[in-house]
């Protein structure tokens, strides 16, 4: 968008490098009075799918918003879902908002049901996500059952190039999920793209993504 005055700043980090051109038109779009600017840090995923979460992560997302708040932001969203708990344990250090980009997802996972699935193909996505259901049910006294089904072969599919590979498996595991569950979480966000290819009728409860409920946030910051 066009810089000015009258337009709010956010900065908006990520840990794949191809999300700033998801995440541009979307926020656009959803939050057109956002002056949204991009950072990627690959290594911040990279060390949290090795390592889990690392006190210098906190350090690091801590850091970043200092530099945003230095940058003129008003927020920062974090758009990996992996970074989740580390957000939270950073925003106590942090003197802008740090978001996560699931946890409107997450309320929106709540109320739909009282089971809910989350379908990852990484623990390091999945888990953040099925715990941040389990404790937005817990603050609200919602009695919610968290299945979650880290996809059998997804991910190995996708290292290995089988992108084809990768999307079909997804579609067929969550197909499966939905016959026990009442609403399906997909705790990475391009994983939609391979459920979508679910023929009509196929899947029959609620699909949530974080992306369009998490850049809603910047529209409410005014």
């Amino acid at each position: 968008m066009t810089w000015s005055a009258e337009s709010s700043r956010v900065c908006v980090l990520h840990t794949v490098a191809s999300l700033p051109a998801v995440f541009g038109p979307l926020i656009a779009r959803e939050a057109p009075r956002t002056a949204a600017y991009h950072v990627v840090d690959e290594s911040l995923l990279g060390d949290t799918v090795v390592h889990g979460l690392l006190p210098q992560t906190v350090r690091r997302l801590a850091a970043y918003a200092t530099l945003a708040q230095d940058a003129g932001a008003r927020a920062v969203l974090v758009t990996c879902p992996s970074m989740g708990r580390a957000v939270e344990l950073a925003r106590p250090l942090a003197g802008i908002p740090l978001l996560r980009i699931d946890e409107p997802m997450a309320r929106e996972a709540v109320a739909g049901g009282h089971h809910v699935g989350v379908l990852g193909t990484l623990h390091a996505a999945l888990d953040p996500t099925a715990d941040l259901i389990r404790q937005v049910a817990a603050e609200t006294g919602a009695a919610v059952d968290v299945t979650t089904s880290v996809c059998p072969g997804a991910h190995e599919a996708w290292v290995a190039g089988d992108h084809a590979g990768h999307d079909r498996l997804i579609a067929q595991e969550a197909v499966r999920m939905t016959h026990e569950v009442d609403v399906l979480v997909l705790a990475q966000a391009p994983m939609a793209e391979a459920v979508a290819t679910v023929p009509t009728g196929g899947i029959t409860v609620p699909v949530l993504t974080s992306p369009l409920s998490g850049v809603r946030q910047l529209a409410a910051l005014g």
